[in-house]
């Protein structure tokens, strides 16, 4: 089993949903403002960014609420959806399966973004202007620069401690990032604000470990997890 997590926000800290552009028009934002409407729905779509999904139960403990209640938030945040459920074995093993609830696609526009559609237009446009290497290029002098960046904050004489520092870097980029420091270290991240990046120039998750390894000054092993609207990256440290 591993250790428990270091640098995992509460609710209301870094990382929570947040309503910025992210491309997305103002009325968009509006529009989501309304339907989330209550804080403890912000409260559930937290909870759910950082797991494979949770059952009502598990919601309801987790949070200290009623199930009742918890059952109608997540009735109401499926019904314009950001949530959709799924049938998974209880975790005891026996009985009929149970519902988990899981964010959406549509979720992730609650979320920071460090880029929009812009970005990849204008990487598009770079790669007829001047060849098809092109859009790498720039992405590998933009990731250079944020390696110089890093490298001027991740603070620490050990690894641990280089690790933690960058778990605040990238908690404060809006990644909600966390450290799981034994049996080996590795840094879990539940949200990427550059994913579209990331599905448009595959070069980009090797750029992304290779930031790593300059931050930390050690090899890291990248993977990547999603499924519906869930976001799961595990960078594997030394």
């Amino acid at each position: 089993m591993r250790s428990p997590i270091i640098g995992k926000p509460t609710v209301g800290g870094e990382g929570v949903a947040t309503f910025s552009s992210g491309g997305n028009s103002a009325g968009m934002n509006q529009r989501m403002i309304f339907e989330i409407g209550k804080s403890q729905r912000l409260q559930i779509v937290n909870l759910l960014k950082r797991s494979q999904g949770m059952s009502v139960n598990e919601i309801a403990e987790r949070l200290n609420m009623s199930y009742m209640g918890i059952k109608q938030h997540c009735i109401e945040l499926e019904k314009n959806g950001y949530l959709d459920t799924r049938r998974r074995p209880r975790t005891n093993g026996t009985g009929r399966p149970e519902i988990a609830y899981r964010l959406t696609q549509r979720a992730n526009d609650l979320f920071p973004a460090a880029s929009n559609p812009v970005t990849i237009d204008l990487l598009r446009v770079a790669e007829k202007l001047y060849g098809p290497t092109a859009p790498d290029k720039m992405l590998m002098v933009w990731f250079q620069e944020r390696g110089d960046h890093y490298e001027a904050k991740v603070k620490g004489d050990t690894l641990l401690e280089r690790a933690k520092s960058l778990v605040r870097l990238r908690n404060a980029e809006g990644c909600m990032a966390e450290l799981e420091p034994e049996p080996l270290p590795r840094i879990v991240e539940f949200h990427s604000p550059i994913a579209d990046l990331l599905h448009a120039f595959p070069i980009v998750a090797r750029l992304e470990t290779d930031l790593f390894q300059r931050a930390l000054h050690s090899p890291v092993s990248r993977e990547e997890q999603t499924v519906s609207g869930l976001y799961q990256c595990t960078f594997s440290i030394g």
